[in-house]
């Protein structure tokens, strides 16, 4: 991706809501996982059923620490593959998921609309 001045402001802003995603549910921190997804998310797990998690369900299990466990190993790679307008898509690989992120851009900033995972 060639950047721009404005892509580069773009992706990091993209690239600290997916951190906030990440690191939130490593940390079991509810609010950092609020603000970085859209109220609209859709996240599936890979495989046959297609597993279908909401942004509130995401939140109400980071509130639990559901992912803290996940959290040992905290290497994240970003890769900011694609930013069009109000759009974005992401490749995030963790020591425990490899996801494809799509961001939209709000009023309240970049948010994760949809994510397609599977484990590392």
């Amino acid at each position: 991706m060639t950047a721009t001045g404005h892509d580069v402001e773009a992706a990091r802003a993209i690239e600290r809501a997916v951190l906030d995603y990440f690191e939130g549910w490593f940390d079991g921190d509810a609010e950092r996982m609020e603000r970085a997804l859209h109220p609209n998310l859709v996240k599936r797990q890979a495989g046959q059923q297609l597993g279908v998690t909401t942004a509130h369900r995401m939140i109400e299990l980071t509130a639990r620490g559901a992912g803290k466990p996940d959290g040992a190993d905290r290497r994240i790679e970003i890769d900011v593959a694609d930013i069009y307008g109000d759009i974005a898509t992401v490749v995030v690989r963790s020591a425990v998921y490899h996801e494809y992120v799509h961001l939209v851009r709000t009023q309240a900033g970049w948010k994760i609309a949809n994510a397609l995972w599977q484990w590392t």
